[in-house]
């Protein structure tokens, strides 16, 4: 039996240093991830909260374009829907999660809304804080 017990400091103990890094305050510098945590607040999170641009082209992203080959909509009110469907769903608790909504498809001629889901994470942002990020079911 060893009764020297084992302490590590930093994760580069165990495994080195990294060879790349990619921190989400990158990625919402780079247009991966859209910062949503001013809307997030108002529907109930308190906690930063990021899209990726995949499940903001899907969900999210309308023009006027859009509404006028489509039918009438904006960005903010698709936004409030997604977030309030998280928030709805994060009251499940988890760190992981899934939900569904209905949203009109962006593109050709559609005004009748589908059924979709966007998966929900929650885990630790650049410094150890809680973040969530919300995205496509195909993504990581």
């Amino acid at each position: 039996m060893n009764t020297h017990p084992i302490t590590v400091n930093t994760m580069a103990e165990i495994f080195g240093e990294a060879i790349s890094t990619y921190s989400r305050r990158q990625a919402i510098e780079d247009g991966m991830l859209v910062d949503i945590s001013e809307m997030a607040a108002e529907a109930g999170f308190n906690c930063p909260v990021a899209i990726t641009c995949a499940a903001w082209a899907d969900c999210v992203e309308w023009t006027e374009a859009d509404s006028n080959r489509q039918t009438t909509q904006d960005e903010s009110g698709r936004l409030w829907d997604v977030l309030w469907m998280a928030k709805l769903a994060a009251r499940r608790g988890g760190s992981k999660t899934t939900y569904q909504f209905y949203r009109v498809p962006r593109g050709g001629r559609g005004i009748k809304p589908r059924l979709t889901a966007l998966k929900m994470t929650a885990g630790p942002g650049d410094d150890g804080e809680l973040v969530i990020t919300l995205m496509m079911q195909n993504e990581d």
